[in-house]
């Protein structure tokens, strides 16, 4: 096999940044990682400071028709839901094929390598299974697959609509085509299309399951769903809202992290997303569990959602990784400065994570939680995904390559490649080509107000 060999100025190795390191990739990993070297001739030179792959895990693909259109008025997360939802009854097969593919492909101009899809746009506007039965999934596994990403869907299971201090409510008009009726035939429709996909050429799809909430999933469900899922990643909305926590309270008697442990859900494949509203005793459970928390600290201001207790769950072992979420912002580099800034602020102390915890929430933490094992970091036998960022822009020069987390933005991504393919070169996307038409086109075809 054709053995590919880079040298970088700079690269953040495992131990820490590294100066001169060679990096030889074949068949889509790593075979050698060597650092303090003369470059060969034969080398690939890389400027700037290399970065294992940045993974985001937790995206709502078409939430980013909403960016500069759901931002200047009052309110809060319910009522900008209401916008959200009106962003559903355009969407299509193709449509999201099309909003999808424009949205990763800017994820991967950002520096973006792993997308987790946290999927719940099942069925048609009135609630029917379309033809094929998964074909907003499989927009969506089509779109990663022209962006040059890698995915893992999870398949979202959505019941009920909403939680209240009276029980669950049955789904509206539009969370009809959030919901396949029953845990076993969402189950059954999920695992059939996972099932459809080998190796080879797909190599780049992972499959995971998620509950969208304990306000979607009522208990008998959840405890049916835990014993179903096994093998893979399982991802929830977790305390993102204090209404949630309240009509849990009513109904079940306990935290919604109470009610994930007692259903048996809660465990070390679960991410629990955002984790904004948790007790100490959440805290401690998710932390027995070895359980995982995906952090979204754009949307969760832009909404309005809170801070929640990142270090506070680190400490208690909870391992910590990063999503864009809605995509009122696609930028990696923010979401990190997010996790510490946010700390700042609620505690008046700098330097609340090491910059090596940072990196490893934007890259090897979210590669776990996706099921990638063996991404998101520079070292042989790992998956050969990486991110070179230029330390020469007006936000980077000067910048120390241990510190470039704090000074660069997407727009400082200079190369990504993934499985060893070259995604975006000198900042441009390689098989794109230009990205902002493909979003206007897309976004053309949703909007009826133009």
């Amino acid at each position: 096999m054709t053995q590919t060999t880079y040298w970088a100025e700079h690269a953040w190795l495992s131990t820490g940044p590294a100066a001169g390191v060679r990096l030889s990739v074949e068949a889509g990993r790593f075979v050698r990682v060597e650092p303090r070297v003369h470059a060969h001739s034969d080398d690939l030179r890389l400027a700037g400071v290399v970065l294992p792959g940045l993974a985001n895990t937790h995206s709502h693909a078409f939430h980013r028709a909403l960016r500069g259109r759901t931002h200047g008025g009052a309110g809060d997360f319910w009522s900008w839901r209401e916008q959200m939802y009106a962003v559903t009854r355009r969407l299509d097969p193709d449509t999201y094929l099309a909003l999808a593919r424009a949205t990763y492909a800017e994820m991967a101009l950002a520096g973006t390598t792993v997308v987790g899809e946290f999927h719940y746009l099942h069925h048609d506007v009135d609630g029917r299974r379309y033809s094929d039965p998964n074909a907003m999934s499989g927009a969506l596994v089509a779109a990663a697959a022209e962006a040059g990403l890698r995915i893992t869907l999870l398949d979202t299971c959505y019941l009920a609509g909403g939680l209240n201090g009276n029980g669950y409510l049955p789904p509206d008009r539009v969370q009809q085509r959030f919901s396949d009726g029953t845990v076993d035939a969402w189950w059954e429709r999920m695992s059939d299309f996972a099932a459809s996909f080998g190796t080879g050429s797909r190599a780049k799809v992972r499959f995971g399951a998620a509950i969208h909430s304990v306000r979607a999933v009522p208990r008998p469900a959840l405890e049916t769903l835990g014993a179903l899922v096994a093998d893979m990643p399982l991802h929830v909305h977790l305390s993102e809202q204090p209404a949630e926590n309240m009509a849990c309270e009513i109904v079940h008697g306990c935290s919604p992290t109470r009610l994930l442990a007692d259903t048996g859900v809660l465990r070390p494949d679960l991410t629990a997303v955002h984790a904004t509203h948790l007790s100490a005793d959440d805290v401690k459970l998710l932390g027995s569990a070895d359980a995982q928390a995906a952090f979204c600290p754009t949307t969760e201001r832009d909404l309005a959602d809170g801070i929640g207790p990142a270090r506070e769950l680190s400490d208690a072992g909870v391992s910590l990784s990063l999503g864009s979420d809605q995509h009122a912002v696609i930028d990696p580099f923010e979401e990190v400065r997010g996790l510490e800034m946010h700390e700042r602020l609620v505690t008046n102390e700098r330097g609340r994570f090491r910059p090596d915890e940072l990196l490893r929430a934007a890259s090897a933490n979210g590669y776990r939680s996706l099921g990638w094992f063996g991404g998101g970091v520079l070292a042989p036998g790992a998956l050969a995904d990486f991110v070179v960022v230029r330390d020469d822009t007006v936000r980077t020069v000067g910048s120390k390559a241990g510190q470039i987390l704090y000074a660069a933005t997407a727009s400082d991504v200079a190369m990504v490649v993934v499985g060893g393919d070259v995604i975006v070169e000198r900042g441009e996307h390689v098989r794109l080509g230009s990205i902002a038409p493909l979003l206007r086109d897309a976004f053309d075809a949703l909007r009826d107000d133009r």
